[in-house]
């Protein structure tokens, strides 16, 4: 018994290690990091290593946990204010587009495999979600640098659909273990009515767990390596909670952490770090799990219909999906044919498909076969493209600040303030000459490992170690000063325009200088007002403003969302790629809203053309 556990113990450490040196695999040829971890359990499984392990309760209760920690980091890393500014398409797209894709993917589904309508639907809602530890990491550690509101709708929507996908599985897999449906308008309003109740119960008990979690850190004093685990145990019981009592365990754990990363709490850049590590060991054990579960020599059957499955999910009903949630929402093409492809399918996925196996229905084994390699078909395909497509498409930014050395330290009996020690590196403001801010207190200056107080350290120096206080508010506007120049690609070195203009001057001076196509009511507004009107909301970094003869581009804005750089571009942006037509909900939009318009003065015209005195009968 003794050696047993040795065994174990060497063999699944073992297997983390392997996983964790396969990312550096991952970031040195861009491969998707969670294909490898899968790749790793299905080599060490029944036909690899010779590891057998087919215990399906195991499998989905240890996945269930991990996903739990994944949706709480990802809360908690999530800032309220982009979580409102794309939360509207996001939500939509976790909710109408999960059922949207569960009906168009068990359509085909049903003709492909010839499995019955209701087990096709099952297998449509197993892999209908997006998989949140694939996404967060194609896009946060993949260094993918897009525009915030690209990137919160897609974090946001994987964030937050699994829920419905959850309960969709578990309802249909109920529906087939009964026998079908004794009453079609009953069952359907016991859906609703269950779903309704599931997301209530999960958003109620998020609330409150999350201002628990944040009250109990600031009232309990915690030693510092006890606190991280408190927090983490704490999201445990909120996710665990929210299930007992009938709601969305997944949906409570990620509201829970995006109050808890939103509010004043204590230690948060401990607890940010203690939570990316967590993260990352729970999206390894997660998809080495699975990948044990899985029995390739099972998948040869069913590959030619799952690999067909899986391209129809890619091609047709995840994009289908999305244009029809994102039509009201007037995003551009380009924006709505990225979040169509960014729609990884990954351990989510796989676990759901347990759950006919769970439920003892006879094809439950063939159900996750096919849905195993559908995930597998996704993070090869999508997995390897999305850094190229985003490039294609026009969706990367440069990035606002160039290198930047800074450790966050903690201060006891201080839950406000931090202390910061930036190492000054060569090209940054600070060396230019510009003033470290009166809110902050520097203290202490490390040179050539000598510690010198800050008043009597003189000019920073490149190499210097500083030591400031700073409310916990502001570091970011710190870290500007002591970054080094952005190095910006030299096919991005036009990309904010050849020059500034000061965006306070009234509008009118673009119009008499350029000729800029503006509205009378537009000539007398400040360039910002302008602009911020124009972009239909709260501008960000990097937007594009276009007036004809030129264009405008916000080089950056302030923490209250200001425009306070703006960038001119003298000849037009260069023409966009092209891509299939129905990715571009906008435009198809405005093609039907144009269609109608011209019906409407074909209809008016008609009496005028056809029988009053003077009408032309030349043709």
């Amino acid at each position: 018994m003794e050696q047993a556990v040795y065994l174990i113990t060497l063999i699944g450490a073992a297997l983390v290690v392997a996983a964790a040196f396969s990312s550096l695999i991952a970031f040195r040829f861009g491969a998707p990091l969670l294909l490898l971890f899968l790749g790793i359990g299905l080599a060490s499984g029944e036909d690899g290593l010779g590891i057998k392990f087919d215990n399906a309760s195991l499998a989905y209760f240890a996945g269930s946990l991990a996903l739990a920690v994944i949706l709480f980091d990802s809360g908690f890393g999530t800032p309220l204010k982009i979580f409102r500014q794309a939360a509207a398409p996001a939500l939509t797209l976790a909710t109408v587009g999960v059922a949207l894709t569960t009906l168009v993917f068990g359509v085909a589904a049903h003709y492909v495999t010839l499995l019955s309508w209701m087990e096709s639907f099952l297998l449509g809602a197993a892999v209908a979600s997006t998989d949140a530890a694939a996404v967060f990491f194609l896009l946060r550690a993949g260094n993918i640098n897009l525009r915030e509101r690209i990137r919160a709708t897609l974090e946001i929507e994987s964030g937050t659909n699994d829920p419905i996908a959850i309960f969709l599985t578990i309802t249909l897999v109920e529906i087939i273990r009964i026998g079908g449906l004794p009453d079609t308008e009953i069952i359907l309003l016991d859906i609703l009515v269950g779903f309704a109740e599931q997301m209530a119960l999960g958003a109620a008990v998020g609330a409150v767990g999350g201002f628990a979690i944040v009250r109990l850190v600031e009232r309990l004093q915690l030693d510092s390596g006890l606190l991280p685990i408190f927090v983490l145990t704490l999201s445990l019981i909120v996710f665990a909670a929210a299930g007992t009592i009938g709601g969305s365990g997944f949906l409570a754990v990620y509201l829970a952490g995006l109050i808890a990363g939103n509010s004043d709490i204590r230690a948060v850049s401990t607890l940010r770090r203690f939570q990316r590590g967590i993260s990352w060991l729970a999206q390894i054990i997660m998809f080495l799990v699975l990948g044990l579960f899985a029995t390739p020599s099972q998948f040869i059957p069913v590959l030619a219909p799952a690999i067909a499955l899986g391209l129809f999910l890619i091609l047709i009903a995840r994009p289908l999906a999305v244009w029809l949630c994102l039509v009201p929402f007037s995003l551009p093409r380009q924006e709505t044919a990225f979040i169509s492809w960014v729609g990884l399918r990954g351990a989510v996925s796989i676990l759901l498909a347990i759950t006919p196996i769970l439920g003892g229905l006879e094809n439950g084994r063939f159900i996750f076969n096919v849905a195993f390699i559908v995930v597998l078909v996704s993070l090869i395909v999508q997995g390897w493209t999305v850094g190229p497509l985003a490039r294609r498409l026009g969706l990367i930014v440069p990035a606002r600040l160039g290198p930047l050395q800074k450790v966050e330290l903690e201060l006891p009996g201080s839950a406000h303030h931090e202390l910061l020690a930036y190492t000054v590196v060569a090209g940054s403001p600070v060396l230019r000459g510009q003033r470290i801010p009166r809110w902050a207190r520097p203290s202490l200056v490390v040179r050539e490992g000598r510690s010198i107080k800050f008043q009597e350290a003189g000019r920073l120096q490149a190499a210097d170690h500083v030591y400031i206080f700073v409310p916990d508010r502001y570091p970011r506007l710190l870290d500007r000063l002591f970054a080094s120049r952005t190095e910006v690609d030299p096919e991005d070195e036009d990309f904010f325009g050849a020059f500034t203009v000061d965006p306070s001057r009234p509008a009118a001076e673009l119009a008499a200088a350029y000729d800029a196509r503006l509205a009378e009511d537009e000539k007398q507004l400040p360039i910002a007002i302008l602009m911020t009107r124009r972009l239909g909301g709260e501008p960000e970094y990097a937007d594009r403003v276009n007036l004809g003869p030129i264009e405008l581009i916000v080089r950056d804005v302030d923490e209250k969302g200001r425009i306070v750089s703006v960038g001119v571009a003298l000849e037009p942006a260069p023409p966009q790629p092209s891509i299939p037509a129905f990715l571009g909900a906008a435009e198809i939009r405005d093609r039907i809203r144009e269609f109608i318009r011209r019906r409407r003065k074909g209809k008016a015209s008609e009496p005028a053309s056809a029988g009053e005195p003077g009408a032309s009968t030349a043709d």
